[in-house]
């Protein structure tokens, strides 16, 4: 069965609100008591009510008495900085939940845009005919938003695509360095009478063939 919710008004009725007040007492001290011990922490409670002429001290008045000593020995500054009362309260809610309303508003409005941008492309490129100048005007902004993420991305992937032909290193570069070609193998062109001469990597290899100026130059 699940726990009714508590309406938060003022309780009318004396013998109820009592009834409320002593159950919500016991149940405030007991949370005060598990914060103390599960966090190591000092705390105290003064709760004044109608129903009876002392205030209600916990833990004990000498416990209060240490733990206000204490509050007190603070800076000033130190002792205002996270105080607030029940007005200063529900204005820091109320901003909250106004700004996480219009974040949710502004959420929903992108989303509403973006759904007519796609309508608008299925219909080619043409959008309805009942949008507004401000339906107009959020809808070419997002288009020049998409426009602008999809220059940055092919920009980002050409410099990618650059930086990895040139790290590529050419296949019979890779095979000499891995070889440790001598001095006298280094790659060379000894211009003679007739003939120019490439450089050989090996006994068995054809990179050091000879050609003849007559074939290559007529």
């Amino acid at each position: 069965m699940t726990r009714k919710k508590v309406k938060l008004a003022y309780i009318t009725n004396d013998t109820a609100r009592k009834a409320t007040f002593n159950k919500r007492k016991k149940g405030l001290l007991k949370k005060l008591n598990e914060l103390t011990t599960l966090c190591g922490i000092e705390a105290c409670a003064i709760i004044f009510n109608p129903f009876n002429s002392q205030p209600d001290l916990w833990p004990s008045a000498l416990g209060l008495q240490r733990v206000l000593s204490k509050f007190k020995s603070l800076p000033e500054m130190e002792q205002c900085k996270k105080m607030v009362n029940q007005e200063t309260y529900l204005c820091d809610r109320i901003a909250k939940a106004t700004d996480q309303l219009k974040k949710l508003q502004r959420e929903n409005r992108e989303k509403e845009i973006a759904r007519l941008m796609f309508q608008s492309l299925a219909a080619g490129g043409t959008p309805p005919p009942d949008l507004n100048v401000i339906d107009l005007n959020d809808l070419g902004w997002l288009v020049d938003q998409k426009v602008a993420d999809v220059g940055k991305r092919m920009e980002l992937l050409r410099v990618n695509q650059s930086m990895r032909a040139a790290t590529r290193e050419p296949s019979w570069f890779m095979e000499m360095m891995s070889r440790g070609v001598d001095d006298e193998d280094q790659m060379k062109f000894n211009i003679g009478d007739d003939v120019i001469q490439l450089p050989s990597f090996g006994e068995d290899d054809n990179h050091g063939a000879f050609w003849s100026n007559n074939t290559l130059f007529p």
